[in-house]
């Protein structure tokens, strides 16, 4: 956490892979007009880390809007939650809990690819009084989370940080700040917009920024798990959840 907190202090614009593959490339070619050697080195991905964003405008109302900002709120450690932690139970966010399981369909189809189902299990409201932010955390008992801005946000937003790393590191090596893509950066940020989803696996680290204006933020967040079979019956695997 103390880690993450040292990268925010200088943390440059969202990393995006065209412009850094285009810095890449300018470096590449210059050595070579330099008479260097290398003649062929080329950088392509293993594996990617999603996030999803959706506007569910259509699926959020006044009513409900209100119903959640009228939830009783009880401490979490510096900010507020909502008492009750499955709020999309409720009758009275039927709407908006059917917007989010729409995208959390396409997310399990179109990111991860499988054919079983991805369900909500917990969602609950919060509150970050002003220059309160969130803690350091990840999401346990679950495959997908996500963070549904419902209502305005204060100005300036608070920004979401994500830490690629998830376990202890004896050795630190952060690139320097004109040298972070997506290959290297150990924390990259987005800023939220009102109606706005996002999506992300549960297991990533991640924290809110300080609330820097005079209202409250609010949003809801909600934990899944996977619905369906796994594995195979004449191996022996299948699993019916």
């Amino acid at each position: 956490m103390l880690r993450l907190r040292r990268c925010l202090r200088t943390f440059p614009e969202p990393i995006h892979s065209c412009k850094n593959h285009q810095l890449f490339s300018a470096r590449f070619t210059k050595s070579r007009k330099l008479g260097m050697p290398l003649e062929k080195f080329e950088i392509q991905p293993l594996f990617a880390t999603p996030y999803a964003k959706a506007d569910l405008g259509y699926g959020i109302t006044p009513d409900q809007i209100k119903y959640v900002q009228n939830l009783k709120m009880v401490k979490n450690q510096a900010n507020l939650i909502s008492e009750n932690l499955y709020i999309f139970e409720e009758p009275e966010l039927k709407v908006m809990a059917e917007a989010v399981q729409e995208a959390l369909n396409r997310y399990s189809r179109e990111v991860m690819g499988i054919s079983q189902k991805i369900v909500i299990t917990q969602s609950w409201g919060l509150m970050n009084p002003p220059n309160v932010g969130m803690h350091a955390h990840a999401h346990s008992n679950s495959i997908v989370s996500g963070s549904l801005y419902y209502c305005e946000l204060p100005d300036p937003v608070s920004r979401v940080f994500f830490d690629r790393h998830t376990m202890y590191r004896q050795i630190e090596l952060n690139p320097e700040d004109s040298r972070r893509n997506l290959y290297n950066s150990p924390v990259n940020m987005i800023t939220p917009k009102v109606n706005e989803l996002f999506m992300f696996p549960s297991d990533i680290n991640h924290m809110i920024e300080a609330n820097g204006s005079s209202e409250p933020r609010r949003a809801i967040a909600f934990n899944s798990f996977v619905k369906g079979r796994f594995g195979n019956y004449r191996d022996v695997s299948e699993l019916k959840i």
